[in-house]
């Protein structure tokens, strides 16, 4: 196949069955979101600038800024730069070497972040993205934690599911944004409304409730604040993973499943695994995989790195059901029915400081 541009290779990403264990009983696949050129969140990107020089809200050589620590930075990278724009990336100390070497060969202003704000390094990054706004009052910024066209991105995905299952009956996926979970949910349900969502977060997160833990190793999921994008009432369960399982649990997808990918994708394959011993065989169980390993050689996997942070090789075989709103230490599970009331009155909140 030839494409134009590396942009046209956004996209139709393939969709491999999972070996899983030998308590594996329903049909479980892999949405390989990884190998778009940097990760999912390509998608978002093609999507949102896409859109916006469209509709004429992005002008010809306008600059772009955005906030983002991984793959989404990337993904504005490409998409902007290859179109003309200048690039500017708010991003924090957590930022790994691979993705800034990334950003700076692609030829972005990157933009890091001293000290945490109120909420963490979100909020700070958010205030430095707001300053730059102010001095570059003609740029756009794709702000992915809002924008319709985040969670609009991930149409394609789910009709990409279709074509290649025919139907879907359970989708697992990890929460950051909010987008790739609540937009892959939301059309796949036009195909079929009892598909049951599961949401996989980090413990220390608050998308789902839980009191911010800042220190959290994990990267690429969960957040210290919640963005307008995730909509809970496309999802039916969400799981929380600590840093030792979901690091775990990725180190074991690599060795089983001879997939090397990121702690988001690790998280997601461990309770897909579990949810894959629950059903019966007819169940096509689809999980999200969105994120590569090579931002995570030297944490992950690097056993140095795992012992001096006391990470030790060890998942439960099964997750906890709790009661909300217990503070949530290791694999836990809750329906979202359990907790959706409460986060409302959060949602609202947050919408509002937006």
């Amino acid at each position: 196949m030839i494409s134009n541009s590396i942009v046209d290779t956004i996209g139709r990403t393939p969709l491999v069955r999972l070996r899983g264990d030998n308590k594996i009983v329903g049909q479980l696949y892999a949405k390989m979101e990884m190998l778009n050129p940097f990760g999912m969140k390509d998608r978002v990107a093609k999507k949102i600038i896409l859109e916006a020089k469209k509709t004429g809200i992005l002008k010809e050589g306008t600059p772009i800024i955005e906030s983002s620590s991984g793959t989404m930075a990337c993904g504005v990278a490409l998409v902007g730069t290859l179109l003309g724009h200048e690039v500017h990336i708010v991003t924090d100390p957590r930022i790994d070497p691979i993705t800034m070497a990334k950003l700076k060969s692609l030829g972005c202003h990157v933009h890091v972040v001293d000290k945490m704000g109120h909420q963490g390094w979100q909020s700070a990054r958010l205030e430095l993205l707001s300053q730059l706004m102010d001095e570059l009052p003609n740029a756009f910024c794709p702000r992915q934690y809002e924008n319709p066209n985040n969670p609009k991105a991930y149409e394609e995905l789910s009709n990409e599911l279709i074509h290649d299952l025919g139907d879907v009956d359970i989708l697992i996926g990890a929460v950051g944004s909010g987008g790739s979970l609540s937009g892959s949910a939301k059309a796949l349900k036009k195909y079929n409304a009892d598909l049951k969502v599961i949401a996989v977060d980090s413990t220390g997160s608050v998308i789902f409730g839980q009191p911010d833990r800042a220190n959290r190793l994990q990267g690429g999921l969960g957040n210290s604040l919640i963005a307008p994008n995730v909509q809970y009432s496309v999802m039916d369960e969400i799981h929380w993973l600590n840093d030792q399982e979901a690091f775990t649990a990725t180190l074991e997808l690599a060795c089983k499943e001879k997939i090397f990918a990121g702690n988001s994708s690790g998280s997601v394959y461990a309770v897909a695994r579990w949810i894959a011993r629950q059903v019966s065989a007819e169940t096509k169980i689809v999980a999200i995989f969105p994120d590569r390993g090579d931002r995570y050689t030297n944490t992950i996997y690097n056993e140095a790195y795992r012992k001096s942070n006391g990470i030790r090789r060890q998942l439960p075989s099964a997750p906890i059901r709790i009661e909300a709103p217990s503070v949530v230490e290791s694999w836990s599970y809750l329906t979202i029915s359990d907790v959706i009331e409460h986060q409302q009155l959060v949602v609202k909140d947050v919408v509002h400081a937006l």
